[in-house]
């Protein structure tokens, strides 16, 4: 596949963690992936198989012990520092998390222009476009009302809004629908497949076949490996 049409690519990556004795914990071991711009991908597997830590590594949140990570075409695989990894992950990324990690204390409109004040947008320009992302979510009549004033539903928006904030190309999606209920689970799918089809690209990891389900492609782990690069879904999984 040309380099042009990829947004990820993984060549032989390794991530291990190390305990406070200096035991080392391997937990990717050699992942070789590559994932199309406009692509949704869901990454599947049993626990413990190294699901989550993969995507951190995509979201440039841990570095990787080994091997070559290209983003767009650029390798920064070689990247440590936390800061570039940061400037990396606001440029480019938008993080959808199982648990919304919203702060308690701001309310949705402040939630959702974080990411754009750390950008260093304006006052202003940062309100007007937090406002326009939770009016087209349908979350308009709450914006001044706080995480616990909202429901499950309501608060994955307000998180798909925050992610949003600086036009990110990339969604990366933890188990979005973990904590929501079956009806909150299907309208949340439903903005997921509007991105792929605006051509963002879409990474989610799941552990249910019905949300795998609305994914062009599924990636299966077993073990730290890729087992499979375009898994087809059993009713037995």
């Amino acid at each position: 596949m040309k380099a042009e049409n990829l947004a990820i690519k993984l060549e032989n990556v390794h991530k291990s963690y190390f305990l406070s004795n200096g035991e080392e914990i391997p937990v990717l071991k050699g992942i070789n992936l590559e994932i199309k711009k406009g692509e949704f991908v869901a990454i599947m597997g049993e626990s413990g198989g190294g699901k989550t830590t993969l995507l951190n590594v995509i979201g440039c949140l841990h570095p990787l012990s080994e091997g070559k990570y290209y983003l767009d075409g650029e390798d920064i695989g070689g990247v440590k520092d936390d800061f570039t990894l940061a400037f990396i992950r606001n440029k480019k990324m938008g993080f959808i998390f199982q648990q919304f990690n919203l702060f308690a204390r701001f309310s949705a409109l402040k939630n959702v222009e974080l990411p754009a004040l750390y950008a260093g947008m304006p006052g202003p320009e940062r309100e007007e476009k937090a406002l326009k992302l939770l009016k087209s979510l349908g979350l308009e009549e709450r914006v001044r009302h706080r995480p616990t004033e909202l429901s499950g539903g309501q608060q994955q928006r307000v998180a798909i809004s925050r992610a949003l904030m600086n036009d990110p190309e990339i969604i990366l999606a933890d188990e979005p629908t973990g904590a929501l209920d079956s009806k909150s689970g299907v309208e949340v799918m439903g903005i997921f497949t509007d991105f792929k089809n605006q051509g963002r690209t879409v990474v989610m990891v799941t552990h249910t076949t019905e949300v795998a389900k609305y994914a062009d492609r599924i990636i299966y782990l077993r073990d730290g490996q890729v087992l499979d690069n375009d898994y087809k879904l059993k009713g037995n999984y």
